[in-house]
């Protein structure tokens, strides 16, 4: 039996990254939030090297 987490980078950046969260007004909500609170990373996407 396979196990429950199978973890893939793009569908990760696809669903929790930068532009996803920017593409809604909740999301941008969401950084802002993270921003506020001063995290040093406010989406997974938001820096390092692209995997499409």
């Amino acid at each position: 039996m396979k196990r429950t987490n199978q973890p893939k980078k793009r569908q990760r950046r696809k669903v929790h990254g930068f532009r996803a969260r920017m593409s809604s007004p909740g999301g941008v909500k969401v950084l802002k939030a993270r921003r506020r609170k001063g995290r040093h990373k406010v989406a997974p996407a938001s820096s390092g090297r692209r995997y499409v």
